[in-house]
């Protein structure tokens, strides 16, 4: 499987929640349904490859949705504009 198929496999949509778009504009931080074998290490490789941007730290979480990982980037990239190109909105 090539590196592009296997970023898609890893990250699966946004989740969007009315907590996690406080968190958007507050604390600059998306949430995404990921594959639940991703390691921190994948989900961060994968989201900065297919968002062109720096990851400051990765929270994961097990819910019935699956496995939801909480993203919060480095300040010189707004969650907002991620999210736009994520399809947030």
């Amino acid at each position: 499987m090539s590196e592009p198929e296997l970023r898609h496999r890893i990250i699966r949509h946004a989740y969007v929640t009315e907590k996690s778009m406080d968190e958007m504009e507050r604390q600059n931080k998306l949430e995404f349904v990921v594959d639940h074998r991703a390691t921190r290490a994948e989900i961060r490789g994968a989201v900065e490859s297919l968002y062109h941007c720096k990851v400051a730290k990765i929270t994961t979480k097990i819910v019935r949705a699956g496995k939801i990982a909480t993203v919060r980037f480095t300040k010189e990239y707004s969650a907002e504009d991620i999210g736009s190109r994520a399809g947030v909105f």
